[in-house]
C-alpha cells in the first residue's frame, strides 16, 4: 500500500553552498521535482499551507533566496538573473535535473527568468503575481518606488519577522538597501517571453501591483487569448484570476490556487462541446 504524502514525515531542513551562500532549503512530499520560490521580504513559512499541498503529489523544494529567512546575505545585488542564477545552481547542487516551479511574486519573476535563462531546466511554470515589464505594473506603485527608503522598513514589524530567522540580525539595513534596489533594476522582458516555450500558468489577483492588461498582454506573448472552440488547440500556458484579491491576498488562498495548478500540473483541461 501506498503511504500518501500528506501522512509523511515534516519537511526536512538543510543547506548547500549556492554562489557564495548558505541557501536554506526544506525538501517534503514525494514524486516529481517541484521548486517553490518566496516572494520578496518573505520565508518559507510566510508562504503558508500551499507547500504542503503541494507535496501532496510532488517532491517539494522550498528555498529561501539571498538574505531572506536563513540564507545568509552577500556583499552583490539581488537581481532576477542573480536569484536565477542561484535557483540554476542549486538545482545542479542537489541533483534535479528539471522540475516544476512555482514562484510568488518576487519569486515568480525569479521563475520567469529560471526559464528564460535556463528553460532546459524548467518544466512547468507556475507564476503567482508576475511582471515581466515594469511598464505593467500599477500606475500608484510606480509612482512610490523613487520614495523607498530604508527608513520605511526600519523599525517595523517587517524587520522583527526578517529578524526571526537571519543568520545575522544587524543586517537588516544593507539587505533593505539591496530589496529597495531591485525595483530600480531594469524589468523588460516581452521580448524574450514571446519566444518561451516552458508552459506557464499566470496568477494574479483582481486587485494586485500589475495592471491586468499586463497579465493578458503576458497570456497572448505565450500563444493564449484565441478562441478555443474554432478548431485551434488551446494554448500550453494558461491564465487564472482571482476575483477581490489583492497582491498579499494572492498567497493564502490554497484551495483556489490548487484548483488551478493541479490540473495545469496534469495537462487536464475542461472539456468543451467541440
Amino acid at each position: 500500500m501506498t503511504t500518501p504524502a500528506l501522512a509523511q514525515s515534516e519537511p526536512v531542513g538543510d543547506y548547500v553552498e549556492v554562489n557564495g551562500m548558505q541557501m536554506y532549503y526544506e525538501k517534503s512530499g514525494s514524486g516529481d521535482p517541484l521548486i517553490v520560490l518566496h516572494g520578496a521580504y518573505m520565508n518559507i513559512p510566510a508562504m503558508g499551507s500551499i507547500i504542503g499541498r503541494l507535496a501532496e503529489t510532488h517532491t517539494v523544494y522550498a528555498l529561501e533566496t539571498q538574505g531572506h529567512g536563513r540564507t545568509n546575505d552577500i556583499d552583490r545585488p539581488i537581481t532576477y538573473p542573480n536569484m536565477a542564477g542561484d535557483v540554476a545552481a542549486f538545482m545542479d547542487a542537489v541533483g534535479i535535473e528539471k522540475a516544476d516551479v512555482f514562484g510568488y511574486s518576487m519569486g515568480a519573476a525569479t521563475g520567469l527568468r529560471l526559464a528564460l535563462d535556463h528553460p532546459e531546466k524548467v518544466d512547468q511554470l507556475i507564476a503567482a503575481s508576475v511582471s515581466y515589464d515594469m511598464e505593467g505594473a500599477q500606475p500608484d506603485f510606480l509612482a512610490m518606488i523613487p520614495t523607498m527608503v530604508p527608513e520605511m522598513f526600519i523599525g517595523t514589524p517587517m524587520e522583527d519577522a526578517w529578524k526571526q530567522f537571519a543568520p545575522d540580525p544587524e543586517a537588516f539595513r544593507p539587505f533593505v538597501e539591496r530589496m529597495i534596489a531591485l525595483e530600480h533594476e531594469p524589468l523588460a522582458w516581452g521580448d524574450e517571453v514571446k519566444d518561451l516555450k516552458v508552459p506557464v500558468l499566470i496568477i494574479a489577483g483582481d486587485a494586485d501591483m500589475m495592471t491586468l492588461e499586463h497579465l493578458v498582454d503576458m497570456f497572448r506573448l505565450l500563444g493564449g487569448g484565441h478562441a478555443g472552440d474554432m478548431g485551434n488547440p488551446l494554448a500550453a500556458s494558461r491564465l487564472a484570476i482571482l476575483p477581490a484579491t489583492s497582491h498579499t491576498a494572492v498567497i493564502d488562498q490554497t484551495d483556489l490556487l490548487m484548483g488551478f495548478i493541479s490540473p495545469f500540473l496534469k495537462g487536464e483541461t475542461p472539456k468543451g462541446m467541440f
